[in-house]
């Protein structure tokens, strides 16, 4: 099996199941205007990266697995882009890897749909 597929699924299956294990974090980045839902949007991303991770490993479900990521991290991407600009209220996490996260998510992207593409 592709030693980057494996990455890929680890690196959501693990990403994911942290969403359970650290959800005060994940509510904390969900931009203001969608507090009111927090709770149930962390949930939901995070079996959405489990459930996602583990399809990429299916030769069944790998395709849609890889879109259903790819949408998942444009969905989540605006929570990047609030712990920027609001990095004031993330003083644990420097500065710097606030911003670098943002040219990050294209590049993910990419990953999920090159590992996803065979």
């Amino acid at each position: 099996m592709n030693v980057s597929r494996k990455l890929l699924a680890g690196f959501f299956v693990a990403s994911g199941i942290n969403h359970f294990v650290s959800p005060r974090f994940y509510r904390a980045i969900v931009p203001p205007s969608l507090q009111h839902d927090a709770k149930r949007l962390v949930e939901v991303s995070g079996v959405a990266e489990v459930l996602g991770g583990v399809g990429v490993l299916l030769p069944r479900t790998r395709r849609l697995s890889g879109a259903s990521l790819i949408a998942l991290l444009v969905a989540v991407f605006p929570a990047n882009l609030y712990m920027a600009s609001a990095h004031e209220r993330f003083k644990r996490v420097p500065r710097w890897a606030l911003f670098a996260r943002l040219p990050l998510q294209p590049l993910m992207i990419w990953w999920a749909w090159r590992a996803t593409r065979d």
